[in-house]
């Protein structure tokens, strides 16, 4: 006897939709879908139109109930929000999917695709995709507000530094715009010896004291007054105020050590120089070339000041130069400068050309200096100091003459300079008429000294042709390797005028 085997394919079979006649496959409704989604809407109760706060100022989003964020377009983090504010109608459905849709970055909308799902009639499974359009609505966030109101602020952090020049305080300028210290601020206000930087929350206040004391030997004193309290809620509103003073000592400074800190340093002479002030204090001892680095806490156990100030510096003309060979170093000695060399001058001031006087002296220079290139350097000789330290020393020991850097035409610097620095947004109060010529002065020193270069940016200025990196005189130039250049964000990418974000 034989058996007859079914085919185990088998089709499913189909019923017709209750309402329209369409065949269709079984569903616990007994209804197609066309007919179930014309029935039922399950996104109803979601709204199709949202709006949402931006503050244009600090470039944040408003999320309820009290908390502004910063959130890049298309992030995860605006979709959160964006959900947020739909929090209460979505509960309702299962969310599936979500996702943004482009739009452009300055039409003030936001779209998000919506992928949802609903029981409905006898358990039947609906899902449905829509879109939800945000419009971004501009509101001033509170802190804007009292940035905006120019006298709020909750801690200041005022910067001194009790010397005539501010090459310290131009140099501590790139430094905070090199690392955006300054994004925090409310304000910014220069007056004669320093500044001012306000900030509205006490952190950010620590945070820059912070990055002071990294760069600058420095020393502060922080202090407090209370403006109001509640003593329901135990809540105290406080200004806080941190004094910072950094090291009265600033580049090319003739200083004199005490006799305790230059033994301390290698047996140095006490009559130094110093040639950078950045996280430390750089002293070179111009009769022997040896160096040595201070920092703010051995500054303070050991105070010292400048012997001359820089309106104090004359010229020379060198009438002989000589390199030392063969230097003998005593018993202990620190170490020696690989960027200077030694050499002995036989210099003249420029004033006194009709006269045949002439001084002798010892200088960290002799690499640079030849027979009738002029020089700038203090007249120790003729100097009324008044130090306590000097007025110790043995005068033999006291050299006539501390020669300082070689100089050049201002001039023709200041016009073949192809470059330049950016500068912080601050009020002025009390400018001098000297503060140009102390700039001056601290460009040189850029193109001077690689190290103090290293961490500025420097920008090229595109209105100047550039030339080769030395001049007839062999004045010292920044190459175009070490410069960047000017980003200006008013321009695309195709060098036309670009379209402004969220404005």
């Amino acid at each position: 006897m034989e058996y007859l085997t079914e085919s185990a394919d088998r089709t499913p079979g189909h019923i017709l939709c209750c309402e329209c006649g369409v065949p269709i496959s079984p569903n616990p409704a007994n209804i197609c879908v066309a007919c179930l989604r014309s029935k039922v809407d399950i996104s109803q109760g979601i709204p199709k139109q949202v709006s949402i706060s931006f503050c244009k100022q600090c470039q944040r989003y408003f999320q309820p109930p009290g908390m502004w964020i910063q959130c890049a377009l298309e992030s995860r983090e605006l979709l959160a929000l964006c959900l947020k504010k739909i929090k209460a109608p979505l509960s309702k459905v299962r969310l599936v999917d979500a996702s943004f849709v482009w739009t452009e970055p300055h039409s003030k909308r936001l779209k998000v695709k919506l992928t949802i799902q609903k029981e409905v009639m006898n358990g039947a499974i609906l899902q449905q995709v829509f879109v939800v359009d945000y419009v971004v609505q501009p509101q001033m966030c509170g802190d804007c507000h009292r940035v905006e109101a120019k006298d709020f602020w909750k801690a200041v952090v005022q910067v001194r530094q009790k010397t005539l020049h501010k090459k310290t305080f131009y140099y501590l300028e790139q430094l905070i715009l090199k690392y955006g210290m300054h994004q925090n601020t409310l304000r910014i206000k220069e007056i004669h010896d320093g500044l001012d930087f306000y900030y509205s929350s006490k952190q950010h206040a620590q945070k820059m004291v912070e990055f002071l004391q990294c760069t600058v030997p420095c020393r502060y004193k922080a202090s407090q007054r209370l403006i109001s309290q509640d003593i329901r809620s135990n809540t105290y509103n406080y200004k806080s105020t941190f004094s910072l003073e950094i090291v009265p000592i600033c580049k090319d400074n003739v200083v004199c050590l005490s006799p305790k800190l230059a033994q301390s340093l290698g047996n140095m002479n006490q009559i130094c120089v110093c040639i950078r002030v950045t996280s430390a204090i750089h002293l070179i001892d111009p009769n022997t070339i040896q160096v040595a680095d201070i920092d703010g806490n051995t500054f303070w156990s050991h105070p010292f000041n400048s012997l001359c100030h820089p309106k104090q510096l004359e010229e020379f003309i060198v009438m002989e130069c000589s390199i030392v060979q063969d230097l003998k170093r005593s018993a202990g000695a620190g170490m020696i400068s690989k960027k200077h060399t030694l050499g002995e001058v036989w210099v003249q001031k420029t004033s006194e050309m009709n006269t045949d006087k002439q001084y002798f002296c010892r200088t960290h220079l002799g690499h640079l200096l030849n027979p009738g290139d002029l020089v700038l350097g203090f007249d120790l000789a003729n100097c009324n100091l008044n130090d306590e330290h000097v007025n110790k020393m043995n005068p033999d020991r006291v050299p006539d003459v501390v020669l300082i850097k070689k100089s050049y035409d201002r001039t023709k610097r200041q016009r073949r300079r192809n470059w330049k620095l950016k500068e912080l947004a601050r009020d002025r109060e009390n400018m001098d008429t000297d503060d140009e010529r102390q700039y001056q002065d601290f460009l040189e020193d850029l193109e001077e000294d690689e190290a103090i270069r290293k961490n500025v940016n420097i920008y090229r200025d595109s209105a100047i042709p550039v030339e080769s990196d030395t001049d007839d005189e062999g004045a010292p130039r920044i190459s175009l390797a070490e410069m960047l250049e000017d980003l200006h964000i008013s321009q695309d990418a195709t060098g036309e005028e670009g379209e402004s974000m969220m404005t």
